[in-house]
């Protein structure tokens, strides 16, 4: 059943929770798609363009570092000139960016525009979990940003399957990941969609005053002695969970093949493995309001952390697709509860401000984490030792969690 639940201003019709989570969770699924699609660009580029692996990492860390940019700079701004602007802003810049990438014909241009696909879609995720978690109550507002979260997975599925049947296939004179970008640039109609049904937050229309307040001030209240202890553990989880994630994930095509399996069958291993990721979201989005975040968090990050130690040593296709699964299904559930625990550490007036910069500087672990497994490949590595890099990583977020994070179960938002 439908609630009515959010109404930005006396002229905009008041939007059902349902269709909320429906309009951002649709342009949160195109990200996905994206970045799905990425990792098996990258697979497919190495192929077609002789990439080694150091260049085969840099793609995924300069992704990252324009997400970085992106989550800083919007999310200020959403503080500035509002939670919906900067959706359909963000929204737009990633799906042109990536759409164009797919007409290169050099890396260096490729990566200046996946630079810009990053900065796209680094901003608009923390703003439009901070926008969603600003116009649901509070008794049920960790499960529909979680449910909003699980769009991620849809996106990620539907970006594998475009992968496993248009990459290989012979578009002549057209290459098959080209035209797997192409798609990509689909959101940005969707972006007018948005425009015409989409309000903005209630909370933020309410308070005009909010938008008075200097980028600089809203920058130095998140460091505020209230605050403090939040914007770190904030800090720390945001690093190991995308080093991790990015590490991992935009490899795994790749490692399947090192570890002998041909380039069409990995495709076809990481659907299964993608689809394991919406119960690893339902029951974080379950658990989340019954054990609260902290529990959820810790649970799911150590869940992660023993996934990515089985899978970087698997030596039989069993294993490999067995932690694969059980991977995808703790990580993604640890980020829905991420996106879910951290606008609830701040006030309205600096929430698009401490979202975005605790995404910035996760994002600084996603440029890392792509590199480190390039350059350690490059160098004689084994993907097990790299992968239990990932794992201590991610035990020192589960740590942070523990002893510097509060729980924020149902507390109704300032």
């Amino acid at each position: 059943m439908s609630k009515t639940i959010t109404k930005s201003s006396s002229n905009t019709k008041p939007i059902s929770r349902n269709k909320l989570l429906g309009v951002a969770g649709v342009g949160w699924m195109f990200d996905a798609m994206d970045v799905a699609l990425l990792s098996f660009v990258i697979a497919a580029l190495a192929a077609d363009w002789g990439l080694n692996s150091s260049q085969m990492g840099w793609i995924g860390s300069i992704n990252s570092i324009g997400m970085a940019v992106g989550a800083l700079i919007f999310g200020v701004f959403a503080d500035k000139v509002g939670r919906k602007t900067i959706f359909i802003w963000t929204l737009v810049l990633f799906s042109v960016a990536s759409g164009l990438s797919a007409l290169t014909t050099t890396f260096a241009v490729f990566l200046i525009l996946r630079f810009f696909v990053g900065m796209g879609l680094g901003g608009e995720l923390p703003v439009a979990s901070t926008l969603v978690s600003e116009s649901v109550p509070a008794k049920e507002r960790g499960r529909v940003v979680v449910l909003l979260e699980s769009f991620w997975a849809g996106g990620w599925l539907l970006g594998a399957i475009i992968a496993y049947f248009v990459i290989p296939a012979d578009f002549w004179p057209i290459e098959g990941w080209r035209v797997a970008l192409i798609l990509t640039a689909l959101p940005a109609f969707y972006a007018i969609f948005i425009r015409l049904h989409l309000p903005d937050s209630p909370q933020f229309t309410a308070r005009p005053e909010a938008k008075k307040r200097s980028v600089w001030k809203n920058i130095a209240g998140i460091w505020e002695k209230k605050y403090a202890k939040a914007t770190l553990t904030l800090w720390i989880v945001w690093f190991v969970v995308v080093f991790s994630y990015y590490g991992m994930f935009l490899w795994l095509p790749s490692v399947m093949v090192g570890k002998g399996f041909s380039l069409i069958s990995s495709f076809g291993y990481v659907v299964i493995m993608t689809l394991a990721q919406l119960p690893g979201y339902f029951t974080a989005a379950w658990l989340i309001e019954k054990a609260g975040r902290k529990f959820v968090l810790v649970t799911y990050l150590l869940g992660t952390a023993g996934s990515a130690f089985v899978f970087g040593n698997a030596d039989s296709i069993e294993v490999l697709l067995a932690s694969g699964i059980l991977l995808s299904f703790f990580n993604l559930g640890a980020w829905g509860a991420l996106y879910a625990y951290t606008p609830e550490q701040y006030p309205l007036v600096i929430r698009g401000t401490g979202a975005g910069m605790a995404a910035a500087v996760g994002r600084v672990g996603g440029i890392f984490g792509p590199l480190l497994v390039g350059n350690l490949l490059a160098t004689g590595s084994d993907i097990g030792s790299i992968f239990s890099i990932f794992c201590i990583s991610i035990v020192i977020g589960v740590l942070a969690i523990i002893f510097l994070g509060k729980e924020t179960k149902q507390v109704e938002l300032d």
